[in-house]
């Protein structure tokens, strides 16, 4: 797919924008004042995949977290500011490499110079948030409601404030609960400037809708080229955001790592327990670094057919499986070991991919 052009930014080492991949974006929920809880879970949202991190900095005592982070994990720190534009210069010193707010609420024009200058010293890109939730007033009275174009309008005019300024490394986000709001929100900010957008739904929900909710709005734009980095938003783990995430990138091809399950959802030819088959396979893929596809069918006579463009996988039959390997059959498998047949073959596939890239490397 062709992607829309923007200009591009870049916090700490990611790039964002201009044809940059598509960077997957979390933001810490442990409290603020718990400095080794929010270590801990940087570190585990690097380990899964995370490529930037956004933590909220209410008080000042919140922005020793910066420094903290910084010392601890190699993805680049987004400070989330509201209100308080000291926090931002605070924020800055000590070392973020990017800063979140919406200009419209730190206060006069003086205040979003110092902003905007602190940033520009050190090559720290702003990114503008914009909420259905949280817009202005005089946007409300102009258009009734949280409209795509108000969103647009309330962007546009926070980006003018900070141009004010000869500040332009600006990311833009238009979040709205509301699926549609939020499509439409991005089609028309993606009209109306080439700045790189952040997507996501915002208050999506729990896992369930939470995930719904994200793979319709994100997916949607970025099958049509829209959009720079993203966030799925879920009231969970922010773990499982990332992950999700990463599962919406692959499935729209813009991202390709990993291992990729593929199964069938069964009919009255299957003779094994596919479903409990397929459960205990895609957690144990999780740590698989090679591109591949995995597949797991619940007929013999058709799956390896079916999943012929599947790199690994399995097919059951009547107590029995068939492993298989690019639709081309390799061997019977009782049922019982199946799951350890295709695993191994998954793993000697990863193992030596791994050994061909230290190979490239030396």
């Amino acid at each position: 797919m062709e992607r829309r052009k923007t200009r591009q930014v870049r916090a700490g080492r990611v790039n964002i924008g201009a044809g940059a991949p598509v960077a997957v974006q979390s933001m810490l929920c442990a409290p603020a004042q718990d400095v080794a809880a929010n270590v801990e879970q940087a570190k585990r949202l690097e380990e899964a995949g995370c490529d930037i991190v956004r933590v909220a900095v209410p008080d000042k005592e919140a922005v020793r977290l910066v420094e903290a982070l910084k010392q601890a994990i190699s993805m680049p720190v987004v400070a989330d500011i509201h209100f308080d534009w000291r926090l931002a210069l605070e924020a800055v010193a000590a070392g973020v490499d990017k800063i979140r707010i919406n200009p419209g609420n730190i206060g006069g024009n003086e205040r979003v110079q110092a902003v905007a200058r602190a940033c520009a010293a050190k090559s720290i890109p702003i990114r503008i948030g914009v909420n259905g939730g949280s817009l202005e007033k005089r946007f409300l009275e102009k258009y009734g409601h949280a409209t795509p174009q108000a969103l647009v309008d309330s962007a546009l005019y926070h980006a003018g404030l900070l141009e004010r300024f000869d500040f332009h490394a600006i990311v833009l986000s238009l979040k709205a609960s509301d699926v549609p709001t939020m499509v439409e929100a991005y089609r028309l900010a993606a009209r109306a400037c080439d700045y790189p957008l952040h997507l996501g739904v915002t208050e999506a929900g729990t896992e369930r809708m939470g995930l719904v909710k994200s793979a319709v709005g994100l997916g949607t734009l970025l099958m049509e080229g829209i959009g720079d980095t993203v966030r799925v938003s879920l009231t969970a783990d922010p773990v499982r955001e990332v992950r999700a995430a990463k599962d919406i990138l692959a499935a729209c091809g813009l991202r390709r790592e990993g291992a990729e399950l593929i199964s069938c959802p069964t009919c009255g030819r299957t003779r094994i327990d596919l479903m409990g088959l397929a459960e205990k396979v895609e957690p144990l893929l999780q740590s698989v670094k090679t591109p591949m596809k995995v597949a797991v069918m619940g007929c013999a006579v058709n799956g390896p057919g079916e999943a012929r463009d599947a790199d690994v996988g399995v097919a059951g039959g009547d107590g029995v499986g068939l492993l298989f390997k690019k639709g081309v059959v390799l061997r019977s498998v009782p049922e019982n070991e199946l799951l350890d047949a295709l695993m191994a073959e998954v793993r000697a596939m990863d193992q030596h991919n791994e050994g061909k890239d230290s190979g490239k490397q030396a």
